[in-house]
């Protein structure tokens, strides 16, 4: 029984809301919201153009509270304005305004219509953004067009916390055109990681390393496994003399020879 009580009253929230985004218009209301009071009802709407939306001398606000009064029996509603600084940071605005353009100038302009949006986001100063159209654009067979920009996380608890999206529906004479907007504000609180940079250290040489160095460069000794060895010097490669030798002895008999046949002649 509470759970029927409880859809009910969600499902009377939501027609609420609808209602009055279709009293004053698309692309005039970014949001709705509900909140109950021991005073009543308060509608809470968030717009970019609150002087349309209150009308001459609030003629608009009181025709809406006494059709809230008439249709869902409200007793006190209370309708509040608030206003949107920066109408292109704002997803719901931006999906309601390419569903105005598409419905006004036709899907075959469907293109100017989204890079004209997309510009905008860009002068805005927006972190990144995205369109996305699915519908029978610009042929009669249904396709999916992406226009984007800039940096967007698409999973994660980033994707839930900085992106803004909404969602909005065109009806065109070809077919109905969904649409799709993703948004980055400026202000967004975006964590970046920086890596860690390894500086090396040249710790100075102390003086018993120097000494050891030194040793074991001249043949001192050497440290291993804790055992003083005495460090071998490298081996010199000894010249072959045998060579030069044999030379030697054939030239001192070949001089006999040549001292034994002189003294024969003489």
């Amino acid at each position: 029984m509470i759970e029927r009580q409880f859809i009910a009253a969600k499902k009377r929230e939501f027609m609420i809301k609808e209602f009055v985004k279709n009293e004053l218009g698309k692309g005039k209301v970014s949001a709705v919201g509900l909140e109950r009071t021991p005073l009543g009802e308060r509608i809470i709407v968030h717009t970019s153009k609150p002087g349309l939306i209150i009308g001459r001398r609030g003629e608009t606000i009181q025709d809406l509270t006494s059709l809230l009064k008439q249709k869902f029996k409200l007793e006190n509603p209370q309708i509040e304005i608030v206003e949107i600084k920066r109408a292109e940071h704002d997803a719901q605005f931006m999906a309601d305004y390419i569903a105005s353009s598409l419905e006004r100038f036709g899907p075959l302009r469907f293109k100017s219509v989204a890079y004209k949006a997309l510009q905008r986001m860009i002068e805005s100063k927006a972190l990144g953004a995205e369109i996305r159209l699915g519908g029978k654009l610009p042929s009669e067979r249904a396709k999916s067009w992406r226009f984007a920009y800039g940096y967007l996380k698409k999973t994660g608890h980033p994707a839930e916390l900085i992106v803004n999206k909404a969602y909005a529906v065109a009806n065109t004479k070809p077919g109905v055109v969904g649409i799709k907007v993703l948004i980055v504000p400026p202000d967004a609180d975006i964590i970046e990681i920086k890596e860690k940079t390894i500086i090396e250290e040249q710790v100075p040489e102390s003086a018993e390393e120097r000494g050891v160095r030194e040793s074991t460069s001249k043949g001192g000794k050497e440290i291993k496994d804790g055992k003083v060895e005495n460090a071998k010097a490298p081996k010199k490669k000894k010249e072959k003399k045998g060579n030069g030798v044999k030379e030697k002895i054939k030239v001192e008999e070949t001089a006999e020879e040549i001292s034994e046949a002189s003294g024969e002649e003489k």
